[in-house]
């Protein structure tokens, strides 16, 4: 298994998170994007479990989800490509799942094979830290990080229970509502990675609307890492040879890199 803590151990570097739907267009595409995101400078990517109601996703994650399920994807199909492709790459991988398809499948069952496909953790962003002590217990008698989720709205107390109950990474939400590329992030994104960094000890990660290298590198400034979805499921639509994915894949990681070098060189840490 590669763990998530090894992406972060290099102090000041900028984790760059890729998102992609298994599945989505088709099982060959998965099997062909994730070493081609790997090779393109991805610190972790992030396997997309399709569902049939993802309640946090925007329309083009959905319209994935969707296309995906027509093309036969179960969670057991996503644990047997998630096993091929660790064999082939080491970045570490993640699941990304609502919670009905695990507690279907069988909390236990499915991180014990979460384990032997080699996924390092799972992201569920409709489960509260308040209902998530049977997968917390699965996952860690599994050696699974289980990563929770905050928004800006997140109360005092969520961050203090987040802060105690997440592993790998913490995954922040850059806005309230729904995954998506946006055109601009939230004035308030700095102030709301601050108040969560003064009390939490993992590494910070960003996601939801990041779709340019220059909001990667804003992230970058204040965050540990950068997570992008809906931008790379477009560019999979838009391109079927893949090369626009790689050519973004790569803008972001140049952008990472030089907001780390400016840190570094500043002698600035977080």
């Amino acid at each position: 298994m590669n763990r998530i803590s090894t992406v972060f151990e290099r102090p000041g570097h900028k984790a760059l998170i890729a998102y992609v739907t298994v599945g989505y267009p088709s099982v060959e595409a998965t099997l062909e994007v994730v070493p081609l995101l790997a090779r393109n400078g991805c610190d972790i990517v992030e396997l997309g479990i399709p569902f049939s109601d993802p309640l946090a996703d925007g329309a083009t994650i959905q319209h994935a989800s969707f296309r995906a399920l027509q093309n036969g994807v179960t969670p057991e199909l996503c644990l047997e490509l998630a096993a091929k492709l660790g064999g082939e790459v080491q970045t570490p991988l993640v699941f990304m799942s609502y919670f009905n398809p695990l507690l279907s499948y069988g909390l236990e069952r499915f991180c014990s094979k979460c384990a032997a496909a080699g996924v390092g953790g799972l992201i569920i962003p409709d489960l509260p830290p308040e209902e998530g002590e049977g997968l917390d217990k699965a996952a860690a008698r599994n050696g699974l990080d289980l990563i929770y989720l905050l928004a800006p709205t997140s109360t005092v107390e969520r961050v203090s229970l987040v802060a105690e109950r997440s592993s790998g990474f913490i995954y922040l939400v850059s806005e309230a509502g729904v995954t998506g590329a946006r055109d601009s992030l939230p004035e308030g994104l700095e102030g709301f990675v601050g108040r969560v960094r003064a009390v939490a000890r993992q590494p910070l990660c960003v996601g939801f609307g990041i779709s340019t290298a220059e909001q990667a590198g804003r992230v970058a400034r204040v965050a540990d890492g950068v997570i992008v979805g809906s931008q790379l499921i477009k560019l999979m639509e838009a391109d079927a040879s893949l090369a626009r994915v790689a050519e973004f894949a790569a803008e972001l990681r140049r952008a990472l890199d030089r907001e780390e070098g400016v840190q570094a060189s500043s002698g600035s840490s977080l």
